[in-house]
This record gives C-alpha cells, structure tokens and sequence, in this order.
C-alpha cells in the first residue's frame, strides 16, 4: 500500500540517521526493505541507519533501531542521541528524560550548549583481549584494535574491517571493528576510524565505538572523560573503572543535530 511519510534527518558527528515519529505505531517493523530502501543513498533519503520514537509505558519515549541493511539492530549510541533531540524537537521531554532501547534503559540530558550527553549500559566482567585486539560489549559488540602511530589515516578501514567482521570468531554475531591511535600528546584527544556492521561500511563515527575505545584505552592510561576524534567530529566518554575490571556512570557525550525534514512516498 502506497503511503506518505514524513520524515527528520539528524546527524550526530557525521552518523547520519532517518527519524521518524510512530507514537501511533504504524511502521511496519517488518519491513527490512522499506528501511533499506530509505536508507539507501542513492534511491532514498539516505543514512547509516532508521530510527522510530514509539511510546512505551512507564518511559518518556522507545526508540527502535534498524540498521541500514533492514534489520533490528543493537544499541546505537549517537543513534541514541539523536533520538533524545528529535525527542526536545517534538515536545516529549525537555532538558532531561529516560527511554528504552533495544540494550534497555537509559538516561540523558541536554545541556545548555546543545551537546547530549548519555547514560550507556555499564559494561560488566573483563574484557577481552587476544592476537585481534581489546573486545567489549557496550550495548553492541566492538573489536578495538590499536594502531601503530602514523598509520591510521591510510589504514584501508573497510577491507580490515570487513575481514575481522567476517572472521571466524565473529561469523555467526559479526562485531564493529575500530582501529585507534594514541594521542601524541596528553591534551591531544584518540584518534579513532570504525568499520560497523549492519552498514558493513566505514561511518565518519559510531558512539557504541568510541565508548568501547575509551574503556580499552584506559588500559593504556586514558584517564575519564576521554576526548576521541572521529572522522566526523569530537566525541567524550566518562567512566568509573571498577577494581574488578568493569565500568558503570558511562556518558557518552556530543552534538545531535537535525539536518532537514520532509516527506517522502513510499
């Protein structure tokens, strides 16, 4: 059946996302192809990824996420904070609110510079580290691997990526992958390029990415909150490390902003 969305495009750091409000619950969360197809940059509106703003009982809003091949992903961190502004945008909180996603609760506020700065999912047990690199789970699964210095800007991020996220360790799940240089200099923030699946592509940022790189880099020194560089922009993590190697009052800080609304028939 032919029908009219209307839609918002927001961006946070260069991860582009398509929004749309379904208080009433009417998209089909079943159509991978619909998301695909909007997704899609060259016949459709474009982005990394679709996201619905639902209501849930008990929350200020849901925010459903899908990737850009289709499909029902797993937490999305500047996905997340480009929800909670389109959330101000419509009205559904102001500075401060508390909603549901696909990893469970989370808290955020906005402060008065703009910038959104949310709670992530305290990141349990040890991490993880063998010949590939450090991994954790953030709300989505990360490989972070760290780079020699001077070679991440002509690292080929896509074919090590997508070979790491094609692995046999990884097949069955599949894992973003982010490659990191140490900063040059204490006040010089992480230099960091992700390859994420679901886009299985390159993204100028990923928030899930960059909380991961913060928590593994404090292995190496990185003292909270970590500035991190994105191709897309600057991004802040905050932490507490725990004695027993995990972390909890997780911010993941940054702009989210909209960049253009309209309709589109589908």
């Amino acid at each position: 059946m032919n029908m009219t969305l209307t839609f918002h495009k927001y961006q946070g750091t260069g991860n582009d996302f398509v929004l749309l409000d379904d208080r009433s619950q009417q998209f089909d969360v079943t159509d991978y192809c619909l998301v695909r197809h909007l997704c899609d940059r060259r016949r459709g509106i474009g982005a990394d990824g679709l996201i619905l703003l639902r209501n849930h009982p008990g929350y200020d809003f849901e925010m459903v996420y899908f990737n850009a091949d289709g499909y029902l992903g797993s937490m999305c961190g500047n996905g997340g904070r480009c929800t909670v502004a389109f959330a101000r945008h419509l009205g559904v909180m102001q500075e401060k609110t508390r909603f549901l996603a696909a990893d469970g609760a989370h808290e955020a506020h906005i402060d008065a510079a703009g910038l959104v700065h949310l709670r992530m999912q305290d990141v349990l047990g040890q991490q993880e580290i063998d010949e590939l690199g450090v991994f954790l789970d953030t709300g989505s699964p990360h490989l972070v691997r760290f780079q020699p210095a001077s070679t991440l800007a002509e690292l080929n991020v896509v074919v090590e990526g997508r070979a790491i996220r094609n692995s046999e360790r990884f097949r069955d799940k599949g894992t973003n992958v982010n490659f990191v240089e140490s900063p040059v200099a204490p006040d010089q923030p992480w230099q960091v390029r992700t390859y994420e699946r679901g886009v299985e592509d390159e993204t100028f940022s990923c928030g899930t990415g960059v909380t991961a790189v913060a928590l593994a880099a404090s292995r190496r020194g990185a003292v909270s909150p970590v500035r991190l560089r994105t191709p897309g922009g600057d991004l802040q993590v905050a932490f507490e490390a725990r004695p027993d190697g995990s972390f909890s009052q997780v911010y993941l800080s940054g702009p989210a902003l909209r960049v253009f609304g309209g309709q589109v028939d589908v």
